[in-house]
């Protein structure tokens, strides 16, 4: 698969087959992740792969807590939201929620839930960010999120950044035992996709470019 096709075609999967993906296979995902460019070749990012039963009991406490707890899924926006931000993120509910009614699902309980379980995910991803750096340096996260899911997708694998459990950050690192100066930064699932599931026909759409972009002459 080259570059651009994994870019039209990669998108974010929400159940996944219980199949493990090998750790072989995870660490040449890695290899490659971590050729993403970063402020002054700091490469701050680091990884922690869970999987096999570990996964599973992190899975089930934190769909506990979010049981509990009842922190949902939002953009983490400071000041409310323009209208042509909150148009796009209505426009996806409505969109996806016909293939969840064909799985009898509620939205808000698949979509939070799902998240704490990795939608079912045999890996979970969580990306840190060590305290001593600044909030600037989220930028390098992502843009090694982003060569994760590319790569990953290449070797047909399937993916989905979760940010909730950002929301249960104190939990996480608990359950992981990740040193208190490492901060959680985002979550991923990784697996191969269940494609007898019908919220895996969904792609979520992308606007207009002209929307994005301003052009100085």
């Amino acid at each position: 698969m080259d570059l651009l096709e994994a870019i039209r075609t990669r998108k974010s999967i929400r159940l996944f087959k219980s199949d493990p993906v090998s750790r072989e296979q995870i660490e040449e995902i890695l290899q490659l992740a971590i050729r993403a460019p970063s402020a002054i070749n700091l490469q701050p990012w680091e990884f922690y792969i869970v999987m096999g039963e570990e996964k599973a009991r992190l899975s089930r406490r934190l769909v506990k807590l979010y049981r509990e707890k009842q922190i949902s899924c939002s953009p983490g926006n400071v000041k409310p939201l323009s209208a042509e931000f909150n148009k796009r993120g209505v426009e996806s509910f409505i969109l996806m929620n016909p293939y969840l009614e064909k799985m009898g699902m509620d939205f808000n309980r698949f979509i939070n839930e799902g998240s704490c379980n990795f939608y079912g995910a045999p890996t979970a991803v969580i990306m840190c960010l060590d305290n001593a750096f600044s909030e600037a340096r989220l930028v390098d996260i992502g843009i090694a999120l982003g060569y994760f899911v590319l790569v990953a997708h290449n070797f047909g694998l399937s993916t989905c950044p979760i940010g909730l459990i950002n929301a249960y950050e104190d939990d996480i690192k608990e359950i992981l035992n990740i040193p208190d100066n490492k901060n959680v930064v985002i979550g991923l699932a990784l697996g191969y996709r269940d494609d007898s599931a019908p919220i895996n026909e969904f792609t979520s759409p992308r606007d207009d470019v002209n929307n994005f972009v301003h052009w100085i002459d």
